[in-house]
């Protein structure tokens, strides 16, 4: 069943004056030597200025009216701005204008599309130096069977074979290290569906503190056995993620502990972000970025990093219809609850894996953070939602090539099967996640193994690739 997709309008990681406890952030813990990505030093000044050209999309204008500051500025420096003054005059590198003149009016314009974001280049490129030698640089795959389907270049980035699992681990090591001895000390506390838990649980066994995980009664039970490996304790939480959250948060507020947000937290996006600095020096003349989007965390961080480098690179995020919280409030422009399951179709009823409201538990979120979705009306260029039929398909798709790849990590993938224009250039897909429900694995295996025909049998449409893969037809980017 086909349904059409819905477009819609070193480890101190962030810089010291956006997380707390700066006066232990660089104490990071042992790293082991692995390769990490070469990226050119860019200054906090420098950082802003070259992401000017992509902080509003094209065509965007109506947003431009509502975009909001992430705090008051009465003055702008010059050279942080890159600004003349009125009569054309170069400013003094360090020269302040004072606010209420014309000059300071026209800069403090400008500072709203230059220097008020909350995460910038500079964070992200900070998060890769703190990650240096904690995550791994994971491969692009070039993607013959997509390639042939969208008529365009298209690379699969392949975070499913991430230290536990998924890209996750990226934002959470990033902001616990970030936070310092100090803020570790009484243990870190996070809410996930299974993918953050692990991540969270990693970088606390890496730091030897102790962690403590809500996670949903509903939760992939592998992912739950993989976080108490790790080393955390896991309570379990009537309600989905939401719920979770929010007993976390009252959790870490009640012992002074350190809450590790999946999503809605500067350092976690910044870390979320290195994967698009890898993502640029990988994929030859990247034109397009597609990643599936649940509370938005890693949809922002890769638009940080590419629009502030590349604004030319079009970034594009997919969600669920049966959980679409972030395409509407994006749409809509203002944030908005739709709790997952009350909303898109009902095909998925009785599937493995859909107790979370859809199949890809890992985007089952509510509502979309408050700092994402000011990131993302800023700097995303579209979110689309795909059908629960699509995300099968893809796991499929994948299957078939030797990829086992969980539902919300297929995302971009079920997008391309559903609109292959999406695709419009070189374009990179981020495969989120591999951590499947044993069911859903179960499940997938068996359609994998049957053919095209028992997808179509089985309810979940028609692969739009070749049927049979074609793990002859992908090659590997280091």
């Amino acid at each position: 069943m086909t349904s059409p997709s819905v477009s819609g309008p070193s480890a101190t990681g962030a810089s010291p004056s956006r997380v707390g406890d700066t006066a232990d952030a660089d104490d990071t813990g042992d790293r082991e030597a692995v390769a990490a990505p070469a990226v050119t030093p860019v200054t906090p000044a420098a950082a802003r200025v070259g992401a000017r050209p992509g902080l509003l999309r094209p065509g965007s204008a109506r947003r431009a009216s509502t975009r909001r500051t992430f705090g008051p500025r009465a003055a702008v420096s010059g050279r942080e701005a890159g600004c003349r003054p009125g009569n054309g005059t170069p400013l003094p590198p360090d020269a302040t204008v004072p606010a209420g003149t014309l000059a300071a009016e026209a800069l403090a314009a400008e500072a709203l599309s230059v220097g008020a974001l909350a995460v910038d280049v500079a964070d992200v490129v900070a998060a890769a130096d703190g990650l240096r030698g904690v995550a791994r640089r994971t491969r692009v795959v070039a993607d013959a069977d997509l390639t042939r389907l969208t008529g365009s270049p298209v690379w699969l980035k392949c975070e499913h074979e991430q230290h536990t699992g998924s890209f996750k681990l990226r934002g959470a090591y990033h902001r616990i290290a970030a936070a310092g001895p100090r803020a570790r000390e009484r243990g870190v506390v996070a809410a996930s569906a299974g993918n953050h838990a692990q991540g969270v649980a990693f970088a606390a066994a890496r730091f030897g503190v102790e962690a403590t995980i809500f996670v949903p009664e509903s939760a992939n039970p592998s992912k739950v056995a993989s976080t108490r490996r790790w080393g955390a304790r896991v309570e379990y939480v009537p309600g989905g993620v939401d719920a979770a959250l929010a007993a976390a948060a009252a959790f870490a507020n009640e012992g002074g502990r350190l809450l590790v947000h999946p999503f809605d937290d500067a350092a976690v996006i910044a870390g979320q972000g290195t994967i698009g600095l890898e993502l640029l020096e990988q994929v030859p003349n990247l034109a397009t970025v597609i990643v599936g989007v649940g509370g938005g965390g890693l949809l922002c961080g890769l638009a940080v990093a590419i629009k502030g480098l590349r604004p030319d690179v079009r970034v594009i995020g997919v969600q669920s219809a049966a959980a679409p919280a972030f395409a509407t409030s994006f749409r809509t422009g203002r944030r908005v609850t739709v709790p997952p399951g009350s909303a898109g179709t009902t095909e998925a009823v009785g599937q493995p894996g859909t107790a979370a409201g859809t199949i890809a538990d890992g985007m089952a979120v509510a509502a979309p953070g408050r700092l994402t979705l000011e990131l993302a009306t800023r700097l995303v260029d579209d979110v689309v939602t795909v059908d629960e039929s699509a995300f099968w398909e893809a796991m499929v798709l994948l299957r078939r090539s030797g990829q086992r790849v969980e539902p919300a990590g297929a995302a971009g993938v079920a997008a391309l099967l559903r609109t292959p224009r999406l695709a419009v250039g070189p374009t990179a897909v981020v495969i989120s996640g591999g951590n499947l429900d044993p069911a859903v694995d179960a499940r997938v295996a068996a359609l994998a193994g049957a053919g095209a025909g028992a997808l179509s049998a089985a309810g979940t449409g028609t692969v739009g690739a070749d049927p049979a893969g074609s793990a002859a037809g992908r090659r590997t980017v280091a």
